[in-house]
């Protein structure tokens, strides 16, 4: 569907920041039922992306066009492709399910922290529906400000150091991105992402731009050596808002990886990419390594969603190696790999965090120590968290596998040793995952705090049941989403196949 008349995507941008004024306005008296509706009201309006999506083509679809700073040619452009879409039917559906666990947990100003994941959501929705730069850039940053406030306001006690962190960061990221952006503007007079894939660059100016790009979705994704941000705020942030910054937020990074690296610098990506393989490799592998070694549960999850983002670059980049052996299908295995990486890790490290809030919630500690025997008081819980868990290890038939297994047979194609140590995550996540089941939910009951447990009630079992669904059908069924973005991943690869000097 290319019809500019279509308002779809404008309906999931702005219903949910102006449903979330309107909660924030009214008060904490009816935030609750008010967030659910525009949640779910959100996720109805984003379905007909999905369903009346055209499978066949490569060009953006529910496009919208209006003029906005004309004398720069800044336009308020919005449209959808196969590589976008999933990822904003991913965000609407954990908005619904941040407001759920969020419904009887968050006492203090409810209505500001609901409306918040209101305001956050449709400017996320934002970020992968824009087809103009300074808009993309807008969005981009704005969401930084709802997540300021969720980790700022509800956080833990060192949430100041965390979200003053987690924002110079981000924040500074991005500013050599706008600097790219404009450059890129002088060169081809158009703001236009679509024009801009079309600009002819030298090497010189390509790996300046890359570099540019690299520095604000390195941090965003994280990327080893700029993760140290991550950990710290998951673990400061409340359950919703480490859901929401790990099915959501690191995606962003990726996404911009695909969305202007690859096409505006594709000889740049070329060159650089032993470069990102490697410290691509480092996070799958090193911070493996580092999630085993520790004892808050929190942490171990934010180290095992820097691991796991490790296969959206690599599976990005090895891209390039492939493109040399002139094997294209081996470059849209790994690029859609890494796409199905990014929603499946949406929904598994959502589903991870809200299980450890779930038990926070009832012990008020996340230290692994604390717990053990868990599934002897709360069955129906420890099933869910041993389910998740063995998804987040990888395990066939679960979304988990699906994203990992594609990249690492693309990286079998360009390199036995790539592929082996992206094959040691099954391992390393096996072990750390393993490790955390066995000591927090296996066992005899270990304390008092643990006896003395209820188990999940009817808005927590569903909560968790729905993220467990959408886990299993990407499992079973990944032609769901890889149908999809098939036509725009090969495009792509077009795209960057074809030298711009």
């Amino acid at each position: 569907m290319t019809d500019s008349s279509s308002i779809i995507l404008s309906l999931t941008i702005w219903l949910p920041i102006l449903g979330g004024l309107i909660i924030i306005a009214l008060g904490n008296a009816k935030s609750r039922p008010l967030a659910l509706a525009v949640s779910v009201l959100t996720l109805l309006v984003s379905l007909p992306l999905y369903f009346g999506f055209d499978k066949t083509t490569a060009a953006m679809q529910f496009t919208e066009k209006a003029a906005w700073l004309t004398s720069f040619d800044i336009n308020y452009a919005l449209g959808v492709d196969g590589i976008s879409m999933p990822l904003i039917i991913l965000t609407t559906l954990i908005n619904v399910i941040v407001v759920i666990s969020a419904w009887e947990v968050i006492k203090d100003r409810p209505a500001m922290y609901l409306g918040s994941f209101q305001i956050m959501t449709g400017l996320m929705v934002g970020v992968f529906s824009a087809l103009d730069a300074i808009l993309f850039y807008i969005f981009f940053e704005a969401t930084l400000i709802p997540m300021f406030l969720i980790i700022g306001i509800w956080g833990g006690p060192n949430r100041v150091y965390a979200t003053i962190k987690f924002f110079l960061y981000t924040f500074l990221g991005s500013v050599f991105m706008l600097i790219a952006l404009i450059y890129l503007y002088i060169e081809g007079q158009t703001f236009s992402i679509l024009g801009m894939h079309s600009l002819e660059l030298g090497p010189k100016q390509q790996f300046w731009i890359f570099l540019a790009f690299l520095v604000a979705f390195a941090v965003k994704i994280p990327m080893w050596p700029v993760h140290t941000w991550l950990p710290d705020a998951h673990v400061e942030a409340p359950t919703a808002g480490s859901a929401v910054l790990a099915a959501i937020m690191l995606k962003m990074g990726g996404y911009g990886f695909i969305r202007f690296s690859l096409p505006i610098t594709p000889d740049a990506s070329a060159r650089l990419d032993g470069f990102m393989i490697a410290i691509s490799l480092i996070a799958i592998v090193y911070i493996g390594f580092v999630a085993l070694a520790q004892r808050d549960m929190k942490k171990l999850i934010a180290y095992s969603s820097i691991s796991h983002m490790g296969f959206v670059t690599l599976g990005i980049f090895i891209a390039f190696i492939l493109i040399g052996k002139g094997d294209t299908a081996g470059v849209a295995l790994g690029i859609e790999g890494a796409i199905m990486q990014m929603i499946s890790h949406g929904f598994i490290s959502a589903a991870m965090f809200l299980c450890v809030g779930v038990m926070y919630d009832r012990v008020h500690s996340r230290e692994i120590a604390d717990y053990g025997g868990v599934i002897n008081t709360m069955p129906y819980f420890g099933a869910f968290m041993i389910f998740f868990s063995m998804a987040n290890a990888g395990l066939p038939g679960t979304s988990g596998f699906v994203g990992e297994f594609m990249v690492i047979l693309a990286a079998f194609k360009t390199n036995f040793w790539i592929a082996f140590l992206a094959a040691l995550t099954l391992i390393l996540g096996a072990a750390y995952t393993l490790w955390m089941v066995k000591r927090v939910i296996l066992g005899d009951v270990a304390n008092e705090k643990v006896a003395a447990l209820t188990d999940i009630n009817r808005r927590e079992f569903w909560m968790l049941a729905i993220l467990a669904v959408f886990v299993l059908l990407l499992g079973l069924f990944p032609s769901l989403v890889a149908s999809v973005m098939h036509a725009s991943v090969e495009n792509l690869v077009q795209h960057i196949s074809i030298s711009k000097y």
